[in-house]
């Protein structure tokens, strides 16, 4: 997650993702979308400490930072978010979000982050009263939504 004018990015990773494979999600997902940022906060996970990622910093020029141990201004808003998504998959997956493949169901819940990145960006948040995409871009993107009659809004996902 990175915090740019409150610009969200949600990547699935594994705790057990190495040095290489989270500094490749960097790369491709976050320093593509948003270019090189002066600043990056860590709380001193192995990973952000590791020879590769220092490097990287050092290549590019930003700042590796870690607040202390417990700091609510750094962490209390990465926090929050954090929740937030969680709440928004365990609501998403309670509904039966399962994949068929072949004969089998798979339990998924990486393919729909792009989606629950998008509801998240797209909706109004009281402490800006603007949507994250209108902070970013100075424009709300055309979603589906916005194109569809508003009796289809209130299907029940479960019928």
């Amino acid at each position: 997650m990175t915090d740019i004018e409150r610009l969200k990015l949600f990547l699935p990773c594994h705790k057990y993702d190495t040095a290489i494979k989270t500094t490749l999600l960097i790369c491709n997902r976050v320093i593509s979308h948003t270019g090189l940022f002066k600043n990056t906060s860590s709380d001193r996970e192995p990973k952000f400490t590791s020879a590769l990622l220092t490097n990287l910093n050092k290549l590019f020029g930003t700042k590796l930072s870690f607040p202390t141990t417990y700091h609510p201004q750094t962490d209390g808003l990465a926090e929050i978010i954090i929740q937030k998504l969680e709440e928004i998959i365990r609501r998403f997956c309670a509904y039966g979000l399962d994949l068929k493949s072949s004969d089998v169901f798979i339990h998924d819940w990486c393919t729909p982050i792009p989606m629950l990145e998008q509801a998240y960006k797209t909706s109004i948040h009281s402490s800006t009263v603007k949507t994250p995409e209108m902070l970013e871009k100075g424009w709300n993107p055309k979603l589906q939504a916005d194109t569809l009659k508003k009796d289809f809004l209130n299907i029940d996902p479960t019928s």
